[in-house]
Parts: structure tokens; C-alpha cells; sequence
């Protein structure tokens, strides 16, 4: 009998490697099974509105399949039922003649919501969801949490020393490198005026592959300058001033398909969404270093323990 769990954690495996670029598309990836426990063919979504990963796999077979018919796929979020960018999936599943398919988990999108599986079980393919579920769930949070409770998934980041103050020069060059994955990991970085005006930072991704993240300003009063480089054309900017109500801005984005945010400071913007309680995880790096009463005071957070030290800077990390 086939190890269902070795093969999902496989698909879980291949869909990160289109991290960088498929959003708002979720991490997908497919495993072709032979009778005897081989895989014969995998593949990937590489990027959006490329093939999603069922195509990939079933194009790419690496081995001579007499049948596919005696072949398991497994794939770690459930096959496409819809036309979007491209023809769905789980009619190709049909058409190539598989008959059994192993599912992570559903896909929230309401487009698809289980009719993908229903399509196939229809057309008579045995179809087994569930497995590796959790797992499944935490590598597309992001686009889960847009579909399931329509608005972006929210990551706070900031620096600070040790004893509580943020702003100035805190992050090493190893740890600078750590953001710029996490720019490149959400779709969107949102800063407030403060921030602008203090740092005139571009907030791209200029220290780890992938895309620039699109800029996010919170300007009520609109004192941030146009020279900024906030709005240079090396990225896409949106700009809030007349609404900058929390709830308003995530439905917003939510509205333009963006699965996440990235908040990067500063500290008035960051208390200010801590006390909604509208987040999800928060990434914060203290340094060894002690200020005195210099800077500005860091939110004032319960961390717990840190995950690791880099650069003798502490990493913390905090799900709700």
C-alpha cells in the first residue's frame, strides 16, 4: 500500500519552489505515482498564470506509463474545477484517464471549494482528501487566510535593542538579508508617513530573488513628498490618506487580490494594528545592544523565546 504522507510531503516540497511567484496563486505541486510506488512524473506551479501543477506533472511524464489509469496523482491542494487563466484541472485529470487522486487539503477559493473534487468523483475517479492537512494549510496561510477570512494575511517586522527602543541602525547584514526573504515572501509592505519621511526607504527585495513586494504608504495628512523613493518605479505603490482605518485598508488590498502584507514600521502604525488585534504573526529581532532612553520605544509585546540568534541578535517569532 502506497504511503500517502511520503508523497504529499513531496507535492509540499515542489510547491514551495514557486514561492517567490506565483501569488496571489497558492504553492502547488503534483507527484505521479506508478502501481508499484514509483514516481513517474512531478511538477510545480512555477508562475501565476503559468500551468498550475497537475499540468506540469502529467506533461513532464520522466517514465514510459502504458496506463495512467493504474497511476495515483497526489497534489497538495485540491484540483482546479474552474476556467481562469487556464483550463482546469481536474477535467484534465479526467481526460488523461486517472482514476485515483490524494488531496491535501480543499481549496478555500469559492470558485473551486470542493467542486473540483466533485467533478472528478462525478466522472468516477476514486478522490481521498485530508492527508497532511495541517501541513497543507500552513504552507499557503496567506492564501487561506484571503479566502477564508477575506482579508490579507497580516506579518508585523520590526528591530529593536535590548532594552525596548526601535529606529536607527539595528539589523546586520545577515538579518537585513532575513527581511528582504520576508518582503519577497509577501505581496505587499505597508509603512506609515513617519517611516517615509524619517527613512526614505524603496522597500524592495534588492537581497534575495524573487518580486518587489507592492508599497503600501498610510499618509493621511499626504506629507510624504512624491520624490520620495517610496514612489519610485521600481514598484508599485498604494497610497491611503483619506481612509486609514485598519479594517478599511485590508479589505481593501483584500479587494485587489493581495494575500498579505508585510507592516515594516513604524512604532505608531505597529501599536496601532497590535491594538485591533487584526493580525497573524509578528517577526521581531532585539539586538544585544541597549539605547538608554534613545529612539523610540518598541511595542511593548510578550515575545517568549526566541527561535534563533544570528549576529548575537535574538529572533522572535509570535503566531496568534
Amino acid at each position: 500500500m502506497l504511503d500517502y504522507a511520503n508523497y504529499i510531503a513531496r507535492t509540499l516540497h515542489l510547491a514551495r519552489l514557486g514561492e517567490y511567484y506565483v501569488a496571489p496563486n497558492p504553492m502547488v505541486g503534483a507527484v505521479l505515482v506508478d502501481a508499484n510506488g514509483e514516481i513517474v512524473s512531478e511538477g510545480w506551479h512555477k508562475q501565476y498564470g503559468g500551468p498550475h501543477a497537475e499540468v506540469e506533472c502529467i506533461g513532464s511524464l520522466e517514465f514510459r506509463v502504458e496506463s495512467l489509469e493504474a497511476c495515483t496523482l497526489f497534489v497538495n491542494l485540491e484540483p482546479c474545477s474552474h476556467y481562469g487563466k487556464t483550463p482546469p484541472c481536474a477535467k484534465l485529470i479526467i481526460d488523461k484517464g486517472i482514476k485515483h487522486v490524494v488531496v491535501g487539503m480543499l481549496d478555500p477559493n469559492p470558485l473551486v471549494a470542493g467542486k473540483g473534487v466533485a467533478m472528478l468523483r462525478e466522472a468516477g475517479v476514486e478522490v481521498e482528501v485530508g492527508v497532511m492537512e495541517q501541513e497543507c494549510r500552513e504552507l499557503n496561510k496567506r492564501f487561506i487566510c484571503l479566502h477564508e477570512q477575506h482579508r490579507p494575511y497580516v506579518l508585523l517586522k520590526w528591530a529593536q535593542t535590548a532594552d525596548g527602543y526601535m529606529n536607527g541602525l539595528i539589523s546586520t547584514p545577515v538579518t537585513k538579508r532575513l527581511v528582504h526573504q520576508m518582503r519577497a515572501e509577501n505581496m505587499a509592505i505597508l509603512v506609515g508617513s513617519n517611516t517615509a519621511l524619517t527613512d526614505n526607504p524603496k522597500l524592495l527585495t534588492t537581497r534575495w530573488p524573487g518580486r518587489n513586494p507592492i508599497r503600501v504608504l498610510l499618509d493621511r495628512r499626504g506629507r510624504v513628498p512624491q520624490e520620495s523613493n517610496i514612489f519610485s518605479n521600481d514598484a508599485e505603490t498604494i497610497v491611503y490618506r483619506d481612509n486609514t482605518d485598519w479594517e478599511y485598508v485590508l479589505a481593501d488590498l483584500a479587494k485587489r487580490n493581495i494575500h498579505s502584507v508585510m507592516v515594516e514600521g513604524g512604532a505608531q502604525v505597529l501599536n496601532h494594528i497590535l491594538s485591533t488585534g487584526i493580525w497573524d504573526e509578528m517577526h521581531v529581532e532585539v539586538s544585544d545592544a541597549t539605547w538608554g532612553k534613545e529612539g523610540v520605544k518598541a511595542p511593548q509585546v510578550a515575545l517568549g523565546v526566541p527561535i534563533e540568534q544570528i549576529d548575537g541578535h535574538a529572533i522572535y517569532v509570535v503566531r496568534k
